[in-house]
């Protein structure tokens, strides 16, 4: 049942991402030991291209034997650059592994479902969680909005759910018009250092995580159904990680329509139990599972049963290419992205999201942020490079003018929410806009916030 080949290809597919980034520090140690030399600057970037394959900014190296290197600025714009390169290749990179995907549109459609609206928490853990943890493909149908704690923005997911439903009703989704919408929130634990490495938003209490995101999607249910009547709402699922091995459990709904966190499979007991069966036996046995949970939609059942086979290929994948655990159990970002999600970088630990619109929306999200890169950066004197990118609609009207005032109004109440940071050069922050149908993010310009001194 496992995917031997897929999971190949996502190795390097991860392998390719990380390499960007992985040569920033050794790179950065190498031009701080040369910055008085005569020909620094020439030495530096030819350096920089060779490690990183693009330059540094000349500003940021001319004046290094007079007033020193700025390491932190730097090693900011160097996560910016890899940003870079990583979205222009996503295409290229990302063909390893997308048309193969066990979960696609057309499974999606099949199941019953016109759009996949998933909400899980901000942290860098969940990152890969289409790709990697769920193997689901990225599509238009696919929604990811993350949110710490997988708290979601109830009002958001109504307009969302409304608009769908409008599209649907009117003729915009040709074939799908009698499908159904999926909400999935997702919360993640550790099953290795549950006190310490779980979800940082709700204290790494297991039980508090959980129930905060049956609230939440509760909460969506009767926003629905108090607003267009009883059985509107979308049908729900609620899926946990075990971040340390990739391993899932879903909550399924029981015939009403309800969610409890006592009532779920657990993939990783499933695929310890079905080691040694035939393809068929094991998946019997998995639908034997889902059926136990109780009566649900047949496409919904069919759904969860491939999740759970599909998540059979992850955990497989962290055995053979992270020795059955992850090395860093806990946080490893590189960069925070504010605004919303950049699909084409699918990588656990790469990046933590914060879903905003405002930075008073997402006030939470960000802070969570920064206190997870007060000990992954500011403690090394490292700056927390942050990316504000929003997305923009071509066929509108001055909808690209108003994503980048948009950018521009959240690094500024960035800068004002954490003065410190940003007056030291601390925090440093940079605005993208991709096209919202088929574009890729676009840095708008250097980094902002430049520091006082």
């Amino acid at each position: 049942m496992v995917d031997a080949e897929l999971n190949e290809r996502l190795a390097r597919y991860e392998r390719l991402v990380r390499s960007r980034f992985d040569a920033i520090e050794p790179m950065l140690r190498e031009i701080s030991a040369m910055q008085h030399e005569a020909d620094f600057v020439s030495r530096a970037q030819r350096l920089a291209e060779d490690r990183l394959g693009h330059p540094l900014p000349i500003r940021l190296l001319e004046n290094a034997w007079i007033t020193g290197l700025d390491i932190a600025a730097l090693y900011a714009e160097c996560v910016f650059g890899g940003f870079a390169q990583s979205v222009a290749a996503a295409a290229q990179d990302q063909a390893l592994w997308r048309a193969r995907m066990p979960i696609d549109a057309d499974f999606l459609a099949a199941c019953g479902y016109h759009t996949v609206d998933l909400s899980p928490c901000a942290d860098g853990r969940l990152q890969g969680l289409l790709p990697f943890i769920l193997r689901m493909a990225p599509n238009p149908d696919v929604s990811v909005k993350a949110y710490a704690g997988a708290l979601f923005d109830v009002e958001n997911d109504l307009a969302d759910w409304t608009q769908r439903e409008l599209d649907r009703l009117t003729g915009g989704m040709p074939g799908r018009d009698d499908l159904n919408y999926l909400k999935i929130a997702v919360y993640h634990t550790s099953s290795s250092q549950p006190c310490s490495q779980g979800c940082a938003a709700h204290g790494s209490n297991d039980v508090t995580a959980i129930n905060a995101a049956l609230s939440r999607l509760e909460e969506l249910r009767l926003a629905v159904e108090n607003t267009y009547g009883l059985g509107a709402a979308p049908d729900m699922l609620l899926i946990g990680v075990d971040t340390d091995i990739d391993a899932i459990r879903i909550h399924p709904p029981a015939a009403d329509g309800s969610l409890s966190a006592a009532r779920y499979i657990d993939g990783a007991t499933l695929y310890r139990e079905t080691l040694g069966f035939s393809a068929e036996a094991a998946r019997a046995r998995i639908e034997e599972a889902v059926y136990a949970c109780g009566e649900m939609p047949a496409g919904l059942a069919a759904l969860v049963a491939r999740l759970i086979e599909a998540n059979f290929s992850q955990i497989e994948y962290v055995i053979r290419h992270h020795e059955g655990r992850y090395a860093v159990i806990g946080h490893d970002e590189v960069f925070i992205c504010a605004g919303e999600a950049v699909c084409e970088l699918q990588l656990r630990n790469k990046y933590y999201f914060a879903h905003l619109d405002t930075i008073e929306e997402g006030a939470p999200d960000m802070d969570v942020g920064i206190k997870i890169f007060t000990g992954l950066n500011l403690r090394r004197g490292l700056a927390i490079p942050v990316l504000v990118h929003f997305r923009y609609d071509s066929r509108v009207p001055g909808s690209r003018a108003r994503a980048e005032a948009r950018g521009h109004r959240v690094v500024a109440a960035i800068q004002a929410r954490y003065p410190e940071l940003a007056a030291s050069g601390k925090i440093r922050c940079v605005r993208a806009v991709s096209e919202r149908c088929n574009g890729v993010p676009e840095l708008l310009e250097e980094t902002l916030a430049e520091p006082d001194h």
